[in-house]
Formats: C-alpha cells, structure tokens, sequence
C-alpha cells in the first residue's frame, strides 16, 4: 500500500497547484455585503468551461454498458478527456476532436449521441436531449475554434494570444450564425454542465462495478488512493465546511499555479482570509464552495476576477509591451543581418584583394582552399534544407490521410441524411393523407369508438414526436456537414500551401546547387591548365558532379519534382554536349530550367490549367491567342493541336487520304526513299523514343514522310521535314495526325518555296530577320558587324524547321502553340526575343570565333520561358504582319533580280565557251590522240 500512496502523490507533486490558505480551514467565509456581490458577478462573469457528467457506452462482456464518466474538454490541444469522478485526479483516457464527426439518431435511446474518430467511433448519453443538442453544439464550435485558431508556439504568453483575439471573435461568430441558420442554439442546462455539474452527486450506477474502468485500472487505482489521503487530509485539518463533499477539496492533476502576487484571485492573499464568524447564510456558504472549487477543479485554474476592468487595462497595457518589444526584436533582428552582409561583402572584398595581391603559388592555394570551405558550407545549408523539405513532406501526408477519412464522414453523414429526409417525407404524406382521407369504419358501440379515438391520438403525438426527432436530427447533420466541409476546404489550403513551400524549397536548392556548380566552373577558368593540388581537387569535385544523377539523390526519401534523365517528352533533359568544357555547363543549365519550373508551378501553371480547364470549345479568340502565348498544359495539348491543325487543312483533308497515299507507295518506290532513310537515324539523337531500337516512333515517322513524298511531288522531300513531322508525332503520337500537321505547317502557313530547291522563301525570311534586328536590336548588330559576324548561318535553321534543334522542349513547344495558331510571325517574334534574352552576353564577347562558339549552343542556355514571352509578344512590339509582308516582297523581288542576274552570268558564260569550241593549246595532246598512240 506504500507504493501506492507514493505514485500518486509524485503524480500530483510534479504539477503546480493552488494553496489555500491557512485560516480558510475552519468556519466558512463570511463576506461583507458589497464584496458577496462582487463575487456573485465574478462568478456569473467567469468564462464557461465545457465540462460535466455523461454516460459512455463500453467495457466487455458481462459489464458492458453504460458507465459514468466526467468529460472535460482542453482548448490547447482539442482533446475531451474523461474520468470516473469530478474529482480524480488523472483522467482515463481523451478523445481527439480535431479530426472527429458527430453524429446523433432519431431512432436511438433519447440523448445518445456518437463521436467518430478515425480510429474509433465512441457513443454517449445525456440525461435529456437538450443536454445533447448542448453537448453537440459545444463541440462543433470548439472544433471549429481549434482549426481556426493560428498554431501558436509552446510557452506564448496570454497577452500574444490576445492580440488575435478580435479576428478569432469575429470568425467564430460568424460560424455561430452560419450554424444558427441550420440549428437554434440551446441555452446552458441549469446544473448539468459547467463549473455546477460538479457540484452535483455521482449519477449512480446499479453496480458498484459497472461503473468501474478494467481497461485504466492502474489510473483507477491511483485516483482511488489520491481520493482517499485527500479526504483523511480533510478530516484531519478540518478543512472545509460542515456538510460539504471532501472529494472537492481534493487537489486536480492539471492545476496551474497562480502568480503570487496576484491579488485578484480569491483565497491568495493572506489578508483574503475568512474571518472568524459564524455561518451567516446559504449565499456566503455557496460563495465559499465555489472559491474552493474553482481553486481545485481540473482545468478551472484560472480564478474569478473581482476587478474585471482593472484586469483588461493590464491586459491592454501588457499588449503594448508586447508589441513595442516584438518591434524592437525585429529592428535589431535587420541590424543584425545587416551587420553580417556588411561583414560579408568586407571579407569577400579582402578575400579578392588578397588574392590579386598574393605573389605566391602557396598564398593563391590557401585563398582557393578557403573558397573550398565556404563551398563545403554550402553543401551542408543544402543538407539542412533537404531534411526540412522531408519533414514537410512528411506532414503534407498526414494532412492528406487527414482530408481523405474527413471526406469519408461527410459522404456517410450524407447518404444518412439523404436517407433519413425520405423517411421525413413518407412520414408527412402518410399523417397528410389520413388528415385528408380519414379510413371510413362502420359505426360501432360508442365506447370502442372512444377508444380507437384515443389510441389514434396517440399514435398521432408518436408521429409528432419522431418528426420532431428526425427535423432536429437533420439539422444537426446539415450544421455538421457543413462545418465539416470548411475543415476538409481549409485542411486543403494547408496542404496546397505546404506543397508550395516544398516547391519553393526545392528550387531554392536547384539555385544553390546551380551556384555552387558555377563556383567550380569560375574556378576551373581561372586556375586554366596548371597541375596544382587544388586543381586535382577541382577535377575530382567536377567529376563527382558530373556523375551525380536523380536517381541516386532521390534514394533517401521522396521527392516534390524529381529530376528525371529525361523530360516528359523523351528528350534529355541534361543536353549531351560534345565539348568536354560544355558538360559542367549543361548539369548547370538543367538544374537552372528545374528551378524556374518549380517557382512557376504554382504561381504560373496552376492558374494557366485552371482557365484551360474552363474554356470549354475551342472557337477563334482574343482569349484564344492569349491562352496559346502563354502556353498549352500538356494534358490540353493534343486536343488543341488537333483543332488548329483542322482549321488549316480542313479544305485539303479527305477521309482516307493517308491510307491511300501509304498504298501508292508500297506500289512502288518513291525517288526520295533514301534520302528518308538516311535523315531517320539524324532525327533527335537527344530524344528516347527515336534512339531506342524498340521504338516504334522511327517506323511511324517513316511512312509519314513517305506519305508527305507522294502528296507534294514538288518539294518530294527536304531536309528539316523529318524534325517537323518528329515533334508532331510526339505531341499527337498518331501517324496521321502527325502527317496533316506537316501538310498543314509546309502548305498553308509556311510561305511558298520554303522547302523548294532554290529554298526562295527561307532565303527571304533570313534578309527580312536582318532588317528587324537592325530596327529591334542595332546596338547587338552594330557590334555584330564590327566582328564581321554573319547571323544567317545559325538562324536559318531556326526557321527551316522551327526551333526544333534549338530550344529546349518545354520553351519549344510553347513557341508551337502560338505558331500553329497565328503563323510565321511567331517565329519572327521569338527569333529577335532570343537575341535579346541573351544580348548582353553577346555584347561581352569580343572576338568573332568566340562570338561563333557561343551561338552554336545559346539557345540552350534559355531557361525562363515567361520572361521569353514577354520579350516576344510585349517588348518587340509593335510588330504588325503589314510591315512583314511588305519586307518580304521588297527582299522577294531583290532575290529574284538577283537570281535572274546569276542566270544571265551562267548563259553567257556557257555561250562564250559552246562558241570557241573544244580547242586543243599548243603543246597539249588531245585525248582522242592519246589513246590513238596508245
């Protein structure tokens, strides 16, 4: 038994409690008339605590049943936990209401109610239904309050909780209002809930061991034995009144205790003690016993405020101070950081100083090997926001698994309220037909009359009472619906912004890895050739970073958006660059176009899939054309592509004109079969699905082309077809989509002669292009032709075949969108934005080889592809089609002077030779006089 009194009183001894005082042991208090009713108004004005005695269904086997229990609810962590008694010092268990539905029905025992969790489903009892509806109501508004109540940090004092005091009233009356318009709210059961249910007598069980708990037995024990020293304590002091229950002089498990000087709080102040008169009345006793209480009384231990106003102007004064100091925390928080950005820049600017100035070899490699160690600081603030990322990932499941058992309950919750609507209506129509139509019954002795009169009386009260019953119960259930649904709405919200922080977090380390590969590229640059350890150590972390793939970094843990070896079209997503130099500069590149994928997730493509998703048929627009600049989401594409493509060879296409064009040539061969042959294994060598030998894609890409050879016998074949018919199938994946998308880009929006022999067209548009650069771009072109740089020779394939080999697939695809749907004039427009996008880089360039070498892959360096856009279709305007079709017939009619001069020169040229005749200089033997001697 000395074990037993000695663990609950460690229990009780390791939480801070209320001291009464020494003299409130004997006669009861007796209070002067002004500070009685100073009290009774604390005691009114105190807040309302959600606590009081309800039966719970459980146990096993033969004392399954009802059982009594003390429910009481913690605002903190939204959890009702239960005793056996008011009075016991731990309670037995606790139900979590965060994530909890409740449930009442009309057709069980009057005041049962259920509460579900996702691990279980508990049923209680109220004494009357309005204690229930109480209950019920109570419990809605606390859950709502937990989940709209900001998460605060552990140890936050009252006066930081009060300054969101306003904005939490203001939401939870709204959501009273809003439940006000489902169910009427019912007053406070007088006695049965609160601070003076506890008061009230144990309801009593038919069994003493009914009542009992076999699943908590050690805390039944424990809170046996507390109860118990707590009433020979009582009996041993004299403490308390004459007739009042010991059990409420017992001190609670979860007390808090009070600041010492705190004079507010009734039974602190030695000089609050009761004086020595006898019981004046039944007023002063009750006074006295809800001092006590209050003081005792698990999660009560706020006390009863005798000056309410004083205590809000501290409170008021206590928020002041509390936002004074958090402003002064944050102002010396930014002096702080700027302190450190000065010391930063200043020892960045020593670090260079120090290495420009080191004479050295040994001083240079200890400043190198300093930068190696600010970069291994980087890797570890990379580490560190790797875990942070998994941990958020880590929660955003739970708050998944969360929404999905929420949006379980509400689906039930409505089948049964749909369900229990229809027995409603039966009901009514049944009770408005025998109002209407009464059974006609044969007249019989006036007493049995009388008697059928009353039984169906009665039976009509029932009726009443179950239509009642059930009216109650629906609105209930809609309020619980209701309410449900904003949980599971901003349960939601919270995911989807814990989804975008992972985002967020997961460029941020692109970026970071992007630097920190740029670093050890600037630092390959400058130590250039030598052999020096440090150079061994730069080759060795290059090698390392250059080896580092996905696969490997997404081993340890699930990724957002991992980087894939290939994107979702099946190119590579880090370009294979011949050059050894170029490598560490692709690996850069790929991390930059994940980063700026990432960013513009949410804040771009969500909102662009939202109004793609809404726009419904497809019909010629201003919103249209918008939509296609900005891009088509990939699960919209096809369908879009299909439609433009329609638009532009409708009044060509005819039903089974691919298949018929795939017979003539299986009949017999068509002239450029070898040539398709040769270009097919040149098609995107960078692209999965036509460098794997199963593939399919190579075998549909040749009867495509096949089947163009026969519809055009003028152009037959030409080189840069095979790269428009490639994309098109990978965007449309059938062949015969993909072919009168080739028809309708080479027929009906390329100009004529684009793709002839003498390639008119191509040459026009490139003589146009220069004409636009020099308007658009003159400072990039007078520095151009400074160098004696000709453009023509990287953008003519730009053209030829639409940036296929040239931008990457997420930019090049954007730039089809808009290019199926408005014409040439796109290509134009993303040919002068490029120059622009990367017009400064050129301009530090200065040397025409150089300037060569990094136009042959500058394209690829172009990771933004909003900023790409708005370069294109807002900064080089006004761009109108007016003035573009003037250039080209100006250029048209130049070539083709041009061209006729050549022609001349050639006819002349062969005029003057077919007239001299094959004339033999002297000293040379003919050939026919050769062999003759031979």
């Amino acid at each position: 038994m000395e074990g037993a009194h000695e663990k609950p009183a460690e229990s009780s001894s390791s939480v801070p409690r209320f001291e009464e005082p020494a003299g409130s042991a004997g006669a009861p208090e007796v209070l002067p008339p002004e500070e009685s009713e100073g009290c009774a108004r604390s005691l009114d004005a105190a807040p309302k605590k959600l606590c009081g005695y309800l039966s719970k269904f459980g146990g096993k086997g033969p004392i399954r049943g009802w059982k009594s229990r003390w429910f009481f609810y913690d605002e903190k962590k939204c959890h009702l936990y239960y005793s056996r008694t008011a009075q016991d010092a731990n309670p037995l268990d606790s139900i979590d209401l965060s994530s909890a539905v409740f449930d009442c029905k009309a057709d069980a025992e009057e005041g049962t109610f259920e509460i579900k969790t996702p691990s279980r489903i508990i049923t209680l009892k109220a004494s009357t239904k309005q204690v229930m509806v109480y209950w019920l109501q109570q419990l809605q508004m606390k859950r709502w309050e937990f989940h709209s109540s900001p998460p605060a940090p552990p140890a936050v004092p009252d006066a930081a909780l009060a300054a969101n005091g306003p904005t939490l009233r203001l939401e939870l009356e709204q959501e009273e209002a809003e439940l006000e318009d489902f169910l009427c709210p019912v007053q406070t059961p007088p006695g049965l809930v609160g601070v003076a249910a506890a008061l009230q007598p144990v309801p009593a069980m038919p069994l003493a061991l009914q009542n009992i708990s076999l699943k908590h037995l050690g805390t039944e024990i424990q809170n046996t034995m507390y109860n118990i020293r707590g009433n020979r304590q009582a009996q041993g002091t004299g403490h308390g009144p004459p007739g009042e229950d010991p059990l409420l002089s017992v001190e609670p498990w979860r007390t808090e205790q009070p600041l010492p000087s705190d004079p507010g709080t009734p039974g602190k102040d030695p000089a609050d003690s009761p004086k020595s008169t006898p019981k004046s009345s039944l007023t002063a006793n009750l006074i006295q016993k809800a001092k006590r209480q209050n003081s005792t009384f698990p999660f009560f231990a706020e006390g009863f405020t005798w000056t309410r106003t004083a205590q809000e102007k501290v409170l008021a004064l206590e928020q002041q101070v509390l936002m004074l100091t958090k402003e002064l925390k944050s102002q010396k928080e930014l002096v702080r950081i700027l302190h450190k950005a000065l010391e930063a820049a200043q020892q960045e600017k020593r670090a260079s100083s120090a290495y420009l100035a080191a004479a050295e070899d040994k001083d240079r490699l200890e400043l190198v090997r300093h930068k190696v160690r600010q970069i291994a600081e980087l890797g570890r603030r990379v580490e560190a926001l790797e875990q942070e990322r998994e941990s958020l990932l880590q929660t955003a499941g739970l708050q998944e698994q969360q929404v999905q058992e929420l949006r379980r309950h509400v689906q039930l919750l409505m089948d049964k309220n749909q369900a229990k609507q229809q027995v409603i209506c039966k009901l009514s129509e049944k009770v408005t037909q025998d109002f209407t139509h009464p059974p006609i019954q044969p007249p019989g002795p006036p007493g049995a009359a009388n008697r059928d009169f009353l039984s169906q009386q009665e039976k009509m009260e029932h009726l009443k009472d179950d239509m009642e019953a059930y009216r109650t119960q629906n609105r209930f259930l809609n309020s619980e619906i209701h309410q449900v649904t904003k949980i599971w709405r901003r349960v939601a919200e919270k995911e989807r912004a814990l989804l975008m922080k992972c985002a967020y977090l997961q460029a941020k380390n692109c970026q970071v890895e992007s630097k920190y590969l740029a670093g050890l590229r600037r630092l390959q640059e400058a130590l250039g050739g030598e052999a020096t350890e440090c150079s061994e150590l730069l080759k060795q972390l290059i090698q390392e970073a250059l080896q580092w793939e996905a696969g490997e970094a997404s081993a340890d843990g699930v990724e957002l958006s991992p980087i894939s070896e290939y994107d979702e079209y099946g190119f590579l997503t880090v370009p294979n660059y011949e050059m050894e130099d170029l490598k560490l500069l692709a690996k850069i590149q790929a991390l930059e176009v994940h980063s700026h994928h990432l960013l513009a997730h949410e804040a771009v493509e969500r909102p662009l899939r939202e109004r793609w998703a809404a726009l419904g048929d497809l019909a010629p627009s201003v919103e249209l054309k918008q939509l296609l600049r900005a891009g088509v989401p990939r699960e919209h594409r096809p369908r879009v592509w299909r439609w433009l493509i329609h638009l532009r060879v409708q009044h060509l296409r005819s039903p089974g004109r691919y298949q018929e064009l795939l017979n003539r040539g299986q009949v017999r061969e068509h002239p450029a079969t070898r040539q398709i042959e040769l270009d097919l294994n040149r098609t995107f060598p960078n692209n999965k699905h036509f460098t794997c030998p199963t593939s399919s894609f190579p075998d549909k890409l040749r009867r495509v082309l096949l089947a163009f050879s026969w519809q055009n016998p003028t152009i037959g074949y030409c080189q840069g077809l095979n790269r428009l018919a490639a994309i098109a199938l990978l965007v449309l994946e059938e062949e015969e989509s993909a072919f009168w998308c080739l028809v309708a880009i080479v027929e009906t929006i390329m100009p004529a002669d684009y793709y002839s022999k003498t390639l008119m067209s191509s040459q026009v548009d490139q003589r146009v292009l220069q004409d636009l650069l020099l308007e658009k771009l003159p400072r990039l072109m007078a520095h151009l032709g400074q160098h004696h740089v000709d453009l023509s020779f990287i953008t003519f394939n730009w053209f030829l075949v639409v940036f296929a080999d040239s931008l990457i697939s997420n930019i090049l695809l954007r730039v089809w969108d808009a290019f199926l749907y408005e014409g040439t004039k796109v290509v134009f427009r993303y040919a002068l934005a490029i120059f622009k996008y990367n017009e400064e880089a050129i301009l530090r360039l200065q040397d025409g080889l150089e300037i060569y070498q990094y136009l042959r892959f500058f394209t690829k360096t172009i990771c933004n592809s909003q900023k790409l856009m708005n370069i294109a279709f807002n900064d080089m305007n006004p761009f109108p089609m007016k003035q573009l079709q003037q250039l080209r017939m100006a250029h048209r009619e130049r070539l083709q002077a041009e061209l006729h001069e050549l022609e001349q020169l050639k006819a002349e040229y062969l005029e003057t030779r077919n007239s001299q005749g094959p004339a033999v200089p002297e000293g040379c033997t003919s050939e026919d006089e050769g062999e003759g001697d031979a």
